[in-house]
């Protein structure tokens, strides 16, 4: 409060009681409510829109990995992520080994009250599935959706009609991501692409694409591991010799390597389509999807590259 309330306190007594019993209360009532709402947690930001997507005004959502400017392979839990999980009532993360450090944390703080919800699950896949970015798939984000209003519906049955309605609008925001995946598979469909590593494979294959990078390699970069001297070559005689229309570049994560793969592309005048682990800001998740799929299109229609969304 200012000086001023102060002052205006002193002149008007039962006027600035009635001012504060008035703010109590609705403090009271700010403090119920935020106890009302739920309180959930998306490991990758893309889960964590989508939660929110779902949930609206009865959820609040919080995001642990959510800077598309960091490695997140090279992701370190703190004391405060560690506290936010222990304190979520729902959590979505990824699974697949992309984010196990999660699970050690919940481990350590159980509650029976949690619902956790693991994609990898939901998508019926093992554990060494070899491409963990899963958010890619255009089946995955419907299936979270039906789980995260599910798990919201067990938390807050009040609310069960909203979140089922927000399902609906959800997938229904799909379809002009649908419509372009389709649309590219039909017009290019086997169209040579190199990548850095399999970050966004799995929707280059739903538009059909022909990904000509060797998986060893791919494999070797998302890991931190060396490639084997042969893959190398390999894709190097890919960019050099024009045997790829497209070179799909990931942001997030850059190295030497990746970066002479990249000045080869842009050497040999091959469009360049970056693409992301995290979703950047600005989007939501549909928007972010959408975006690649317009951005490949580009390359291969006009030769237009897009190394950074925005």
């Amino acid at each position: 409060m200012t000086d001023l309330g102060f002052r205006n306190a002193c002149v008007h007594p039962l006027s600035a009681l009635l001012t504060l019993i008035a703010l109590c209360a609705g403090l009271g009532m700010g403090q119920v409510a935020a106890a009302a709402t739920i309180h959930a947690v998306g490991v990758e930001n893309q889960y964590a829109n989508v939660i929110s997507q779902i949930g609206g005004e009865y959820v609040s959502v919080t995001a642990i990995q959510s800077n598309p400017g960091t490695d997140p392979h090279a992701f370190e839990a703190s004391p405060a992520v560690a506290r936010e999980l222990a304190a979520a009532q729902l959590v979505v993360r990824n699974g697949v080994g992309y984010d196990g450090w999660v699970r050690k944390i919940l481990r350590a703080n159980q509650n029976v009250q949690r619902r956790v919800i693991v994609v990898q699950d939901l998508l019926h896949l093992p554990e060494n599935t070899p491409n963990p970015h899963l958010w890619y798939k255009p089946e995955t984000m419907p299936a979270v959706a039906q789980a995260v209003a599910a798990s919201l519906t067990e938390l807050d049955p009040a609310h069960a009609a909203t979140f089922a309605a927000n399902v609906r609008r959800f997938d229904a925001s799909l379809k002009p991501w649908y419509q372009a995946i389709a649309s590219f598979k039909t017009r290019f469909g086997g169209t040579p692409v190199a990548v850095t590593e399999p970050v966004a494979d799995y929707l280059l294959e739903a538009a059909g694409c022909d990904i000509k990078t060797p998986w060893k390699l791919q494999a070797a970069i998302m890991n931190g591991t060396d490639p084997a001297p042969q893959d190398v070559s390999a894709q190097n005689q890919l960019l050099q010799r024009h045997q790829v229309r497209v070179f799909v570049y990931n942001q997030q994560v850059t190295n030497s390597l990746t970066a002479s793969f990249l000045s080869r592309a842009q050497a040999a005048k091959i469009p360049v389509v970056g693409v992301y682990e995290t979703m950047p800001a600005g989007y939501r998740y549909q928007s972010w999807m959408l975006a690649e799929v317009n951005a490949l299109r580009n390359a291969v229609e006009h030769g237009t590259s897009t190394t950074v969304l925005k």
